[in-house]
């Protein structure tokens, strides 16, 4: 067979140096340049084609605000800060207390002779002053090691105890050894001594900051139950809790008496938590006795005050460098208020309610 010929079209387009490939590209070119040229209507270009970037060109980095949030009460703070937690006398003789209505977190144990005693736990804010400071027990250990190391300031203990204090991860802050306590002309010892917090952070170096302990917040769950008060009891005290919608918060009674603070106000707090717990005897003697245990490891039944209603939960604490995690029957994390906390360890069955009462 010849040589294939060129055909007219072909041989035009290789004379112009268009590949032979370009026919479609050179018949879009005749089209545009007629259509710009025609008498027909001028053609409107839509938009600029956007120009190649700069090959040094930096990418532009949009920094999003996040807000930081207390692990402790839920609301917002600027940054974690360390954790002081203060052991503070309930007798009646010790109240008004100071400096309870600062604390992010308040303990209710027990203590000999079915009285009770607060741990409070500071982190967020600090007040001035805080009191009156007592001493020590074996289960105050236990619920102190979720922190981590924290700062705990307390009077005296046991003399077989203390050397389990000077042990424990945590800053100690004995009142006979750092400075930031005082004692007060208006009360009766040993229900004098208080504690400037401020000097007691300074003294607690290299204490943890505020971390995870189980708690979560956010909007009321569905279900349970709408109530006006709840009350606890042990052998020789009483709380009762009782939603107030003005404050927004379940203010305490103790032992009938509206629960006062000297810096102003009814004590209470957004979230309650009764936690139904085994109340054991200590191995510490204490007055000759073995005073009560409140085992906070294990799981149980918990109660939970919140915005008017209450909840019964499962409570689980797994070790004692864990925190303590709240399910609903579902198995749902159970939501608590923002604000302040309380954690009222009360005595499961009878057993512990006799317990409760040890010397």
């Amino acid at each position: 067979m010849g040589r294939p010929t060129m055909t007219r079209r072909r041989r035009m387009l290789l004379r112009v140096g268009l590949p032979a490939g370009g026919a479609t590209v050179l018949a879009l070119t005749v089209s545009l340049v007629l259509a710009l040229t025609s008498s027909a209507a001028p053609v409107k270009l839509l938009a600029k084609p956007a120009p190649f970037p700069h090959p040094h060109a930096q990418p532009v980095v949009r920094h999003v605000a996040t807000r930081l949030y207390s692990p402790f009460t839920g609301e917002p703070v600027r940054a974690l800060k360390p954790v002081l937690a203060v052991k503070i006398d309930n007798i009646v003789d010790a109240r008004p207390q100071t400096g309870l209505q600062s604390a992010d977190l308040i303990y209710v144990l027990p203590v000999e002779g079915g009285l009770t005693r607060f741990m409070a736990v500071y982190s967020s804010r600090v007040p001035p002053a805080v009191g009156p400071v007592r001493s020590a027990r074996e289960d105050d250990l236990d619920i102190l090691r979720q922190f981590g190391r924290p700062g705990f300031a307390w009077s005296g203990a046991t003399p077989h105890l203390v050397p389990f204090i000077e042990r424990a991860p945590v800053a100690d802050l004995y009142a006979l050894q750092v400075g930031g306590y005082y004692r007060v002309s208006t009360r009766v010892a040993p229900h004098n001594l208080y504690a400037n917090p401020r000097v007691l952070l300074k003294e607690a170096r290299h204490a943890s900051k505020a971390r995870d302990i189980g708690f979560r917040f956010g909007p009321e769950p569905v279900g349970g139950r709408a109530i006006r008060s709840y009350t606890v009891t042990y052998p020789a005290a009483s709380y009762t809790f009782r939603w107030s919608a003005k404050a927004k918060r379940w203010l305490v009674w103790m032992d009938g008496a509206p629960g006062m603070a000297t810096e102003g106000g009814q004590l209470g707090g957004a979230t309650v938590i009764i936690q139904y717990a085994r109340i054991a005897t200590s191995r510490f003697e204490e007055y000759g006795g073995r005073p009560p245990l409140a085992e906070s490891v294990g799981s149980g039944r918990a109660v939970i005050l919140r915005n008017g209603r209450a909840y019964t939960v499962h409570w689980s604490r797994p070790n004692l460098d864990s925190g303590t995690t709240f399910t609903l029957p579902g198995g749902k994390r159970m939501l608590f208020a923002p604000g302040q906390t309380w954690v009222v360890l009360a005595p499961e069955n009878h057993a512990s309610f006799v317990n409760a009462a040890a010397v």
